[in-house]
């Protein structure tokens, strides 16, 4: 194993920046670095050797030049031991750098700040820290690289005991470079085509690049025998509080809700319960308690093992109400101390805060199609107003109805296509998910009312798409409903609009389909 003796360190992000230094310098490396990294070095009592004495040329143009460098290339990139490389480095006065500690411009970050302008945005393209990085990594059979702080203690700990590092390390390092480095350009690219294009906020890029670090293993996937993990930035907007680690399904199932969540404003308390990425039942209320009654009495069945979201922090008296039933994850904006205290009793609950909005996190949806093709496309964020609806039926919907069709338009949209919704004031009566025929899912709606007991006399039924016949209206007004609410769109709308006639409901069209797979 070679010993490393010389090391060069710029970083932006200085955690656990001086302890690695530290172990280094008491291992016998000498250290290299630049401008604000040799600062916090000597801040510390190091000593540093700057980057500019080494290479004898001065850092300039705002510091865009300072480490493309022969001095700094050569020494990464020559293969020790091949004698023409070795000739070549002593003819050149190129010493050799055996690490190489380097984390990039924040460019993520710096992007995805409101209100970020191009300027601010290139000036965070970092271009050395990627071409040191590429250059050590390419050369791991000698150097040892290291992009990730969480690296630090492993790297420090074999050169403190020996000297140098592993092969194993040195491949484990090089491989995550690359990785990161991808990640990186692919976020530019991705910025930059927005930025450029005349249409940036519809346009579609020519190129779609993938690249996120695994945040979390999975214990398995859908099922047991699925191998499944977690990447990206998912704990950026959630916080686990509590309970066993979540599963592959537990995510598919909280996005849907935090998702579901983001169309109520928390100034009408609401809850919501979810199985398998479907609501089984929303209820709105005067507190968070009421609302979970609604709820609850919507599907007393599906809830068991469910997930629950609400939209705003979490109190202890509906905290009581949900711990009488198993659930899975609870989803809050926050959760009162009291109310942390109750449910912590059940230790296979996870809680979850939201700590940013899910749909701050970008506009596009991404999903694998199978033989290494993904589909991308625009989320759903279409929201729907009063002043959005078309009254198309000779009767004008009341003002409790058209309360209830804005509602229950807010619910269909996250339910499995074929959906039909039932509901009433602030609360959801019957839902029908997923269905083959739209009638279907109006028929297990209607089932699932009458299972709980509630009846959908003077209720508004909601169809994410346009009614195809006029079999699935006159079905929704046979079971009560007095109001309905559809995009609209059909060849035969004028059938399905005369049928409402005869039965005097009100109807309103929205002109969006809201098909969800």
């Amino acid at each position: 194993m070679a010993k490393i003796q010389r090391a060069l360190l710029s970083v932006s992000d200085k955690t656990g920046l001086v302890p690695l230094a530290q172990a280094l310098i008491h291992a016998g490396v000498d250290l290299i670095s630049t401008g604000g990294t040799a600062k916090a070095l000597r801040e510390a009592g190091l000593k540093v050797t700057d980057l500019s004495a080494y290479t004898g040329f001065p850092e300039m143009m705002d510091g865009r030049v300072k480490t493309l460098h022969p001095k700094i290339h050569g020494g990464l990139l020559y293969i020790r031991g091949n004698e023409k490389h070795e000739a070549a480095a002593k003819s050149h006065q190129i010493e050799p750098i055996d690490l190489v500690v380097v984390n990039l411009y924040p460019f993520e970050e710096t992007v995805a700040r409101p209100g970020v302008t191009l300027p601010e945005a290139i000036e965070n393209i970092d271009i050395g820290g990627p071409s040191m990085l590429r250059s050590a990594a390419k050369n791991h059979e000698s150097v040892t690289v290291v992009v990730d702080p969480e690296d630090y203690a492993d790297v420090a700990g074999q050169i403190s005991e020996t000297g140098g590092t592993t092969p194993a390390l040195r491949r484990k390092l090089a491989a995550k470079v690359f990785a990161r480095t991808a990640t990186y350009d692919a976020a530019i690219a991705s910025h930059l085509a927005r930025a450029f294009e005349p249409t940036a906020s519809t346009s579609l890029p020519s190129a779609l690049s993938l690249h996120a670090p695994r945040a979390q293993a999975l214990r398995y996937g859908e099922n047991p025998h699925q191998a499944a993990a977690l990447y990206g930035r998912f704990h950026e907007y959630f916080q686990q509080l509590h309970g066993k680690e979540l599963s592959y399904n537990n995510i598919l199932d909280l996005t849907a809700a935090a998702s579901l969540m983001t169309e109520f404003a928390q100034d009408v308390p609401t809850l919501a319960i979810l199985k398998h990425t479907n609501p089984c039942g929303v209820g709105q209320g005067t507190d968070l308690r009421a609302a979970w009654d609604r709820a609850f009495a919507t599907d007393k069945q599906a809830p068991f093992g469910g997930i629950i979201a609400v939209n705003r922090p979490l109190d202890a008296a509906c905290a009581e109400a949900i711990a009488e039933i198993f659930s899975e994850v609870i989803i809050a904006p926050d959760f009162h101390a009291d109310t942390l205290a109750l449910l912590q009793k059940k230790k296979n609950l996870r809680l979850l805060k939201v700590l940013k909005n899910p749909l701050d996190a970008g506009t596009w949806d991404v999903r694998s199609a199978g033989a290494d093709s993904f589909l991308l496309q625009e989320r759903d964020l279409r929201k729907t107003g009063a002043d959005n609806l078309k009254i198309v039926t000779r009767r004008q919907p009341t003002a409790e109805e058209l309360e209830a069709m804005l509602f229950g338009w807010r619910i269909v949209k996250h339910v499995k296509s074929n959906a039909i919704v039932y509901v009433g004031a602030g609360r959801t009566l019957g839902i029908g998910a997923g269905q083959m025929s739209r009638v279907d899912a109006s028929r297990i709606a209607v089932w699932k009312a009458g299972e709980a007991g509630l009846p959908l006399k003077g209720s508004v039924v909601c169809s994410d798409a346009f009614f195809p016949f006029p079999d699935g209206l006159i079905a929704a007004a046979e079971a009560g409903a007095t109001a309905a609410v559809q995009p609209g769109g059909s060849v035969r709308d004028a059938g399905v609009i005369a049928a409402a006639d005869e039965r005097n409901l009100a109807m309103a069209f929205t002109g969006v389909r809201h098909f969800r797979h």
